[in-house]
């Protein structure tokens, strides 16, 4: 009779494996090309060398490895990988908890606790119903619709995580007024499916706009180094025919690799009107919650204006009023632990990333993208670098933080090798933003989700990765195409 390892022992020897991976990677003979690499930096107030580097990086990568094995949770995974970073002296505590100090890692969390306004007040079962009425009959068109609104309010947002704030108490009202919940054990039945769909539609309408994600502007100023004019509309028509055909395959791609329980829901519609008809007319904690809702929207898109104006501060303030209202209170405080959770696990992910690229880890890889190519022709050498490019996401916790520390020494080597500058400039932008849903930490748009329940760490490796991979291609050739066409 053959003895089954319980569920528990077999956690017990992912844990031994990862752990063994770890120190087999601490312990590798550091790569020569990475001494040299660190050698040749210009000096900096940092102290670190090139096995300073190598050690962040076994230790991120393990943590990494960790929540692909689904070894461990990724906030255990992340507490562990701070606490030898910071004991085994590869980061200060100063550099290992920098993360915390960021305040757009706290709208993520406020995001959090102003959907739970939304879902209480009753504005979110509103919205939730209303579009089930018109769209409900499928989960697939719920999914068509959440992206259709999100590619639509995009251009108004030049953050993409204040944007997730937006639809996600709207997704997940959609997902609990469909029977759908996490605390039940149904996240599965829709709920998981609307969650991955509104992620993966993200990335999609951030690169279709210039003002959709805060690194495009940044990436179009750093273009112009290279001879490259990017503008608003200019990067609207090379973005739209791959965005287009991607807003058509995502929902159905994701129903193949992810299905919900429920695929057919004839009845909803009628439930729909049914639930609105009792609800009756809009309320005042309705009328408040979208007051500042709107409130909230309307000063996120003034920021991008008026620097001034912290996106941060602005969701606090609609937090504070929805507390005064009661709409909002500190007992629902209480049962938000995900956030607290996201806060921690985030914020330790994003300043290990920062400091693999401050420590020289970064530069060295795209020193060898640089040699990889070497004598290709300028299309293999084109092909090469843009999925290299979205792959190295993987290392990153910021699109942001790749874009700045990656995007110059790409483009110049797809120059050098003879590749047309305003298609690898634009294509390179566009990945920034098509790659971000590859891990559950590659947007601070992601993490609001992920903190939500419905999304497991491990299932956003595998279906993000399907999803990343089907951006890849179309960008990589119906993409390259009409850039090539149009230009």
């Amino acid at each position: 009779m053959s003895h089954h390892p319980t569920e528990t022992s077999k956690q017990h020897l992912l844990q031994i494996a990862v752990f063994i991976f770890g120190i087999i990677i601490w312990f590798m003979p550091i790569p020569s090309g990475l001494e040299a690499f660190v050698a040749k930096l210009p000096p900096s107030d940092l102290e670190f060398t090139a096995q300073t580097s190598w050690h962040l990086f076994a230790i991120f990568i393990s943590a990494i490895f960790a929540v692909i094995l689904k070894a461990m949770p990724i906030f255990t995974s992340s507490i562990l990988a701070v606490s030898i970073a910071v004991l085994s002296g590869t980061l200060s505590a100063k550099q290992a908890f920098s993360g915390f100090s960021e305040d757009w890692i706290l709208l993520i969390i406020v995001a959090f606790l102003i959907a739970r306004g939304v879902i209480k007040s009753g504005l979110g079962k509103r919205i939730a119903f209303l579009i089930i009425r018109k769209f409900g009959k499928t989960s697939l068109g719920l999914s068509y619709s959440v992206i259709a609104a999100d590619m639509f309010i995009a251009p108004a947002f030049p953050s993409n995580t204040a944007r997730s704030g937006v639809l996600f108490p709207i997704v997940n009202a959609l997902a609990a007024d469909s029977g759908s919940k996490v605390a039940d054990g149904t996240r599965k039945k829709l709920g998981s499916y609307l969650m991955m769909s509104s992620m993966a539609g993200i990335t999609i309408s951030s690169s279709l706009w210039l003002t959709a994600m805060a690194a495009n502007p940044a990436g179009a100023k750093m273009a112009k180094e290279f001879g490259v004019n990017i503008t608003y509309s200019s990067w609207a028509i090379a973005a739209s025919v791959p965005v287009l055909i991607l807003f058509f395959l995502l929902p159905r791609v994701i129903m193949w690799v992810y299905p919900p329980e429920v695929k057919e829901t004839p009845n909803a519609p009628q439930i729909a009107q049914d639930a609105l008809d009792h609800m009756g007319p809009v309320h005042r904690n309705e009328w408040i919650m979208a007051a500042v809702f709107i409130g909230m929207v309307g000063l996120w898109v003034a920021s991008s204006f008026v620097p001034a104006i912290n996106k941060t501060a602005v969701a606090f303030l609609g937090l504070g009023i929805l507390m005064l209202a009661n709409i909002f209170t500190i007992k629902d405080l209480a049962g938000e632990g995900k956030a607290l959770g996201t806060l921690v696990w985030f914020s330790i992910l994003y300043a290990m990333s920062v400091y693999l690229n401050k420590f020289g880890f970064m530069g060295w890889i795209g020193d060898n993208a640089a040699v990889m190519v070497e004598g290709m022709s300028w299309p293999m050498a084109y092909g090469l670098l843009v999925v290299a490019y979205v792959l190295i996401h993987y290392f990153f916790v910021s699109q942001t933080a790749q874009m700045l520390a990656l995007f110059s020494v790409f483009l110049g080597v797809a120059v050098e090798a003879g590749v047309p500058a305003e298609l690898m400039a634009l294509m390179l932008l566009f990945a920034t933003n098509f790659n971000a849903i590859i891990t559950p930490q590659g947007s601070s748009a992601n993490v609001i989700y992920v903190g939500s329940g419905y999304l497991e760490a491990g299932e956003i490796y595998k279906v993000g990765g399907v999803v990343t991979l089907v951006n890849t291609v179309v960008f990589l050739t119906i993409g390259t195409a009409w850039i090539l066409m149009i230009s």
